[in-house]
């Protein structure tokens, strides 16, 4: 029988910008200690309707991405958000990726904090009907009380997963001011972000 058949997919949504150890720590964390299978870092791309200050070009930050996983067969990069119609949601993504990927089942992987404006997200209802969502707890955020019946049926997970509190911000400000942040990022994406002299200006 098709192995895919059986593959649990989880999707783990950021800008990466850049992938640090905390991300990475997440991903192991939901791979080894969850039901999923695999784990894809779906890149969120830049909009052309809003310009952020110091956020590398998609291709840029999926190389990062790659250099930072390259040894981990069930850690995967996903472009597909790049090629979607602007702008683009959550709900729109997933439809692409079952159409695409229609034995894999995709789980989505997100914050504790973002469960409190999960609610405003565009067609969250249809999100929640057709998918898991697995939820690692954020220090200082708790668990709004609205998502209390998805928890109790298992539609959403909650994880006290270990996390680094450190942030893609600070090591970008940190590498703008000329500090060695080595160790908070795979030794790959911190020589290629040297060799390209990314987030220096």
């Amino acid at each position: 029988m098709d192995k895919l058949c059986f593959m649990k997919t989880g999707l783990f949504f950021g800008t990466f910008n850049p992938i640090h150890h905390g991300h990475l720590m997440l991903a192991n964390y939901m791979h080894q200690f969850t039901d999923l299978d695999e784990i894809w870092f779906v890149i969120t791309p830049q909009s052309p309707f809003k310009k952020r200050e110091n956020l590398l070009d998609n291709r840029d930050r999926q190389h990062l991405v790659n250099l930072a996983i390259k040894d981990q067969y069930d850690f995967k990069v996903s472009d597909i958000e790049f090629n979607l119609p602007k702008p683009n949601y959550t709900v729109h993504t997933l439809i692409h990726l079952h159409e695409k990927f229609p034995k894999r089942e995709f789980v989505l992987i997100m914050g504790g904090d973002n469960l409190t404006h999960l609610h405003k997200w565009y067609n969250v209802e249809q999100i929640l009907e057709n998918h898991k969502t697995y939820v690692y707890r954020r220090p200082g955020s708790d668990i709004p009380e609205r998502w209390k019946d998805s928890i109790n049926k298992g539609i959403i997970q909650i994880f006290d997963a270990p996390q680094l509190d450190i942030s893609a911000s600070f090591i970008r400000k940190s590498i703008q001011n000329q500090k060695n942040i080595r160790y908070f990022i795979p030794d790959a994406v911190y020589q290629y972000i040297k060799e390209m002299h990314f987030y220096e200006n």
